[in-house]
């Protein structure tokens, strides 16, 4: 896994424009919609699909990157637009809707509203329907990623990165983990530490993070498709209840526990296990 800033291009669509990236080789294509303050330019757990033999298309969600908030303010305006724009590249079939952290509310109504199109549901550390999140970061988040002073907040992450980067981590992950930030540290290699630096300084939050924290209408129930729920109990960000709600909303889903220190389920020892859970589920539709 190499965190770069990676090249996008942009849709114009009845709803507005669409930034967008299309990797990898293959006949089937595989959706995902990354989490908070992330963008199309930016990869993360997209090897497993890739090297799969699967193509990816990875929008940025609105409000983040070149998608403008007024394309779609809501997760099923959002999945009608891709939809659009699976249509457009001539995509007619999505081998599966991949949902990370709070893209996974778009990744459920677009499988719920397109059920055609969409033939599989895979989560990962997913945000469901049951309230996100607590008070104080929805409080907190507003008043540090509000789109007025996001810029600010994250030129302060980078600056701290460049000059202190295990006290940057220190401070990112402790709100990802419950688990003491020693023994997530610990847990990290050198390269998965050098891995979340990048990753940490290239995010930006513009309008999306706080369009994230809305509430969205429960749409689990109306998922037909067969779901596989991947999350962590020591998940701090989204609580573990996350996935068990989900995982008996949805018909046909199956949850799988990731033994990951919190939120980022790849960079930990059983990873290349749940990546060849993920295979197979593909394989298996």
């Amino acid at each position: 896994m190499t965190v770069l800033e990676r090249e996008t291009s942009t849709a114009r669509l009845a709803a507005g424009a669409v930034e967008y990236r299309m990797e990898g080789e293959g006949p089937e294509t595989v959706v995902i919609f990354h989490g908070g303050h992330m963008r199309a330019g930016l990869a993360l757990g997209e090897e497993v699909f890739t090297t799969s033999g699967h193509r990816v298309l990875v929008p940025s969600r609105p409000g983040y990157g070149r998608t403008p908030l007024s394309t779609a303010t809501t997760p099923a305006a959002f999945a009608d637009v891709v939809a659009q724009l699976c249509h457009a590249l001539g995509i007619e079939r999505v081998a599966a809707v991949v949902g990370i952290s709070a893209g996974g509310r778009t990744a459920l109504t677009m499988a719920a509203r397109h059920p055609d199109l969409a033939h599989q549901v895979i989560l990962q550390s997913a945000v469901g329907f049951t309230p996100w999140p607590d008070r104080r970061t929805r409080l907190g988040g507003r008043l540090v990623f509000g789109a007025r002073v996001e810029a600010v907040t994250w030129a302060a992450v980078r600056a701290l990165m460049r000059a202190a980067p295990q006290v940057g981590l220190r401070l990112l992950l402790r709100d990802l983990s419950t688990r003491p930030i020693g023994q997530v540290m610990a847990g990290l290699s050198e390269h998965d530490r050098a891995e979340l630096v990048a990753l940490f300084m290239l995010m930006r939050s513009r309008e999306g993070f706080v369009n994230d924290m809305l509430a969205v209408p429960d749409c689990a129930g109306q998922v037909t498709q067969p779901a596989l729920v991947i999350a962590s109990r020591t998940d701090r960000s989204v609580p573990f209840t996350h996935a068990e709600s989900l995982a008996a909303a949805i018909p046909r889903a199956e949850l799988v526990e990731s033994r990951a220190d919190g939120h980022m389920i790849w960079f930990t020892p059983d990873y290349p296990a749940i990546a060849d859970r993920i295979k197979d589920f593909l394989t298996a539709a």
